[in-house]
């Protein structure tokens, strides 16, 4: 792997006890010093080019099946083969990566995501996830993308290869767009642009203590926001039934919510609604049947498991909070987060898995283990991947070129030592976005090796 290299940086003369530092130590240093103030080439992958195939191993499709001792062949950027290694003509690829022994998995999917949107919470000018007002449809997150983040190459490096970056604030925090992570520019980065609208429901009750209890009380805002809500959807939704003189641009990015609205190439716009508790969620399919709404999908949904029914009944996905939290309520199982996903399973429901939560950005490298937390407590693991990949690309309306390893199909993939849903196992060794080599180097792996050089060199010199 290539990196680029900084000149060493001049070190200022000081005197040194002999006892302290010796000469052997202080040389040894000196000769690691070019490697470990390098820092990490991450120019996006050139176009694909050569004919890949990647052979052996196991190849876990993302749809719900695995393969073993596969064979998977991408050209131009899109898969031509899926299926067994001793099927393919070798011949017609003109690279082949082994892969006995290792696993094959599709590029796991980020959605509502703020990564490229945050890259010091402690820096306000690098906090752009969020802008001022109450009612914004038309913000547009995509366009304060960052596709140079930091943060980003250590997303990679765990298989997350996509994700939906997703405005906060407000009541309509504004719209969402879908990228792959390796990237020059927004521009380039884009998938899907504007696939959905996101409400962030109120809250319909807040909780009050009272002789050391819990006590659960209206909110007495609830219902004039409610009404607020419902008055902004049936504005857009006569601006969008109407030809009006004058274009309103927070009623322009409503316009594919409403069946008399426009549609994208991928269908229509997607109304996420973040939402937790089993009183909201009941308020949000009222609202969704109210308002004749195509596609709702809930993001949160921590009590959806107790609204199996409604939401499979009215087709409402939910895009899973993060397994790894704690219960909200005292007389919840304390294993409810780890086991939603299985609940949700077994209820016919669809759903997703993401990692909204505290310090979004960086632990959406941890998304993986959150599917593997979720195998522990009883979901099949190939249903695991598919709530990391195909499950997740339906939701976000991309189902038609990304989120499994089939024919015709981006080549998103990536290839692991060990299991890609275990922290013990994980180690991505390949990866590819639509069919570019993905360097899966990063600033932490360059301080980790900046380090280890320095306490190699103590130890060849003695341990001082």
């Amino acid at each position: 792997m290539s990196r680029t290299t900084i000149p060493t940086l001049k070190i200022k003369a000081m005197t040194l006890h002999a006892s302290f530092f010796s000469s052997a130590a202080w040389t040894l240093l000196m000769l690691f010093s070019g490697a470990v103030w390098a820092q990490p080439n991450l120019t996006p992958g050139a176009v694909q080019s050569e004919r890949i195939l990647v052979v052996g191993g196991t190849a876990h499709l993302g749809t719900g099946e695995a393969i073993e001792n596969a064979a998977i062949g991408f050209a131009d950027g899109f898969i031509d083969f899926v299926g067994a290694a001793r099927d393919v003509d070798r011949k017609r690829y003109d690279r082949v990566v082994e892969a006995d022994g290792q696993h094959i998995y599709p590029g796991f999917i980020a959605p509502n995501s703020t990564l490229g949107l945050m890259e010091v919470a402690a820096v306000r000018a690098s906090r752009d996830y969020q802008e001022v007002g109450t009612f914004k449809p038309n913000v547009r997150s995509v366009i304060a993308y960052n596709a140079a983040s930091d943060i980003t190459p250590t997303v990679r490096t765990n298989g997350v290869l996509m994700g939906q970056i997703t405005p906060r604030g407000g009541v309509i925090g504004g719209s969402s767009s879908v990228v792959q992570f390796d990237a020059w520019n927004w521009e380039d980065a884009v998938v899907r642009a504007d696939d959905g609208i996101h409400l962030y429901w109120p809250s319909t009750h807040h909780k009050h203590f009272e002789d050391g209890r819990a006590i659960l009380r209206k909110r007495k805002t609830y219902d004039q926001q409610l009404h607020e809500i419902r008055d902004f959807f049936s504005r857009g939704r006569a601006y969008a039934a109407g030809q009006p003189e004058k274009r309103d641009l927070r009623m322009e990015a409503m316009r594919g919510l409403f069946a008399a609205g426009e549609r994208t190439a991928a269908g229509a716009t997607t109304l996420f609604v973040h939402a937790n508790d089993a009183k909201q969620i009941a308020e949000v399919i009222r609202f969704k049947r109210a308002e004749d709404l195509e596609r709702v999908v809930l993001v949160g949904g921590m009590d959806s498991w107790m609204m199996a029914d409604p939401l499979r009944e009215n087709d409402i996905a939910v895009m899973v909070m993060r397994t790894h939290s704690v219960p909200r309520f005292a007389e919840d199982d304390i294993d409810l987060p780890y086991k939603l996903p299985k609940l949700l399973e077994d209820e016919g429901v669809e759903y997703c898995l993401q990692g909204e939560g505290r310090m979004p950005e960086m632990n959406t490298r941890n998304l993986p283990f959150f599917a593997g937390t979720a195998v522990a407590y009883g979901l099949e693991y190939e249903q695991a991947v598919r709530a990391l990949t195909l499950s997740t690309a339906k939701i976000l309306g991309i189902d038609g070129t990304c989120g499994s390893l089939e024919r015709g199909k981006d080549a998103t993939l990536f290839i692991s030592d060990g299991d890609a849903l275990d922290m013990m196992g994980n180690a991505v060794v390949h990866a590819w976005i639509q069919g570019r080599d993905v360097v899966l180097d990063n600033k932490q792996i360059q301080l980790y090796e900046k380090y280890k050089a320095k306490y190699d060199a103590q130890r060849a010199a003695g341990g001082r």
